[in-house]
């Protein structure tokens, strides 16, 4: 008798309808589907790497992609790492943050990022679901995950924690999860900083793109990720090329 791995069957998903975050007076739903357990043992890893560059996003141990009625804002978007081709602002930004140095670590949740994840939310998102989250719904979004996944922490002069990005290292290239920073920082403009580090990391392990996740032409919050040059973008007829907005 031979053994044979379980074979790897994925159930899609539908969210129920909620308003959008993104998108006054529209509706949100999602796609997605759960990674891991005893079907998905053997081949996680590579079902990622698959549903990463068809679109799909991970939280937790879900990977999800937008599917919402009358509506396809949500562009998955990535950088091509070989061809980034960094604006004069960027490379302001770059030089204001050499001092910083940055360490690549296991998923585990620990005290001072947690610290740092609530000031960001109570900052930025302070009417969020995320501003309400105690440590061990912080410590479950952290380590709830499979495959390559890391914590990236970057640090000031004397040790100061001041941003951290949760990473996944797919095959050809990383996926910037989540990240936050202290965000009483403004003048390092540290959320693009954590883009330029994740791409020339990405660019040192010889991987091909950065994951960006979701651009929306129509939020602000969005407007950022078309600051990263050569942008691609996934349509019908696979990634193409997002061409560049002004303002760089």
């Amino acid at each position: 008798m031979t053994s044979q791995q379980p074979q790897s069957i994925l159930s899609f998903y539908r969210t129920g309808p909620m308003p959008c975050p993104y998108l006054a007076d529209a509706v949100e739903r999602n796609l997605f589907t759960e990674l891991g357990g005893p079907l998905h043992a053997f081949d996680a890893i590579e079902l990622h790497d698959q549903l990463a560059a068809a679109g799909f996003r991970r939280s937790y141990n879900i990977v999800y992609r937008p599917a919402c009625p009358n509506c396809s804002a949500c562009i998955p978007v990535r950088v091509p790492v070989a061809a980034f081709s960094p604006g004069k602002s960027l490379r302001r930004i770059w030089n204001k943050n050499s001092d910083l140095e940055f360490t690549v670590m296991a998923p585990a949740a620990r005290d001072d990022h947690y610290e740092l994840f609530m000031k960001y939310q109570r900052a930025r998102h302070g009417g969020g679901d995320m501003a309400a989250m105690g440590l061990a719904d912080y410590t479950s979004m952290i380590a709830d995950t499979f495959g390559q996944t890391r914590l990236i922490e970057y640090r000031a002069e004397h040790g100061i924690l001041i941003a951290v990005c949760l990473t996944d290292f797919l095959s050809n290239g990383l996926s910037a999860v989540y990240s936050f920073f202290d965000p009483e920082l403004h003048a390092r403009s540290l959320g693009s900083y954590i883009v330029l580090s994740l791409i020339d990391q990405a660019a040192h392990a010889d991987l091909s793109h950065l994951y960006l996740g979701y651009w929306i032409e129509e939020s602000r919050k969005m407007a950022y990720k078309t600051r990263f040059q050569p942008l691609e973008a996934l349509g019908p007829e696979g990634w193409k090329k997002l061409e560049p907005t002004p303002n760089r």
